[in-house]
């Protein structure tokens, strides 16, 4: 088998419905030279075998890394899933998150060595959430009444869907229009070589709660050796799937970070080599 240009990791925990519907997104891609690489955080045995069927049902190869069920332990199955990776460019996305067909066409487009690059996300209500996971037909045919569907949910019922992420503009638009500028890690859309990532020894392993710092301490550890994150608007487009927001008032993590930050660490010694 000829190695991948990209690697798709995708953090997964049981939600088989909505991983079913990012695979199929994945599959409408118009970039192919992929592999896609799933970080499954301790699914039950009932979806794991279903993970194995998906893996015959699609014509792009699916690694499956997966650890026992000890609580959340999602960096630590990440730091797994780099080290299984193929590929030297490496795509970090949610198992709750739909990809726009020109998606990893636009990330391997603006990669660069030594540089983060991070999009956003669309917030999908949970009546268009459930909407979207019943239909059948490729969320690209779906586009124009998604649309329609979030423009009315955001007008007149004042929800937060952040729909501007859905305007995609071709490159030569962006370079005479847009400007390149520095931002956060989004831990569902970001993307960068593996050996920048080797080079903080992957995610902090001791980061135990979900929502707060486990992102945000790669970023600042990235730019303390010189990785910058840089956004890429306009393009980069995915759809994120509505549940319940996470309590990120988690003080073991919020002084884990701080921790890091005082002591201006960039190779964390919990990370991929221990």
């Amino acid at each position: 088998m000829n190695t991948p240009k990209i690697s798709l990791i995708i953090s997964f925990y049981n939600k088989i419905q909505w991983l079913e519907k990012v695979l199929d997104t994945v599959a409408t891609q118009t970039f192919r030279d992929f592999e896609v690489v799933i970080a499954d955080d301790g699914s039950s045995q009932e979806v794991v075998e279903r993970i194995h069927s998906l893996q015959k049902q699609y014509l792009f190869p699916i690694q499956h890394i997966w650890h026992e069920d000890q609580g959340w332990r999602k960096n630590i199955i990440l730091n797994r899933a780099v080290m299984a990776a193929n590929a030297d460019y490496l795509v970090f996305i949610d198992g709750d998150c739909l990809l726009e067909s020109h998606f990893l066409e636009d990330h391997y487009a603006a990669r660069k060595n030594r540089e983060v690059v991070t999009g956003r996300r669309v917030l999908l209500t949970e009546k268009t959430t459930a909407w979207l996971l019943r239909q059948k037909q490729p969320i690209s045919r779906c586009t124009f009444r998604l649309f329609w569907r979030l423009f009315y949910e955001t007008t007149f019922c004042h929800q937060k869907t952040q729909m501007e992420q859905m305007i995609r503009l071709p490159q030569w638009i962006r370079r005479l229009f847009i400007r390149e500028r520095k931002r956060y890690i989004l831990g569902s859309n970001f993307s960068l070589y593996k050996t920048d990532l080797l080079a903080i020894n992957g995610f902090d392993e001791r980061f135990a709660y979900p929502g707060y710092g486990e992102d945000i301490d790669i970023e600042f550890r990235l730019s303390r050796v010189g990785i910058p994150a840089v956004s890429r608007k306009c393009q980069l487009i995915q759809y994120h799937c509505y549940h319940q927001h996470f309590n990120t008032d988690y003080a073991p993590n919020k002084q884990l970070l701080q921790d890091n930050t005082d002591k201006q660490i960039t190779y964390t010694p919990f990370g991929i080599q221990k």
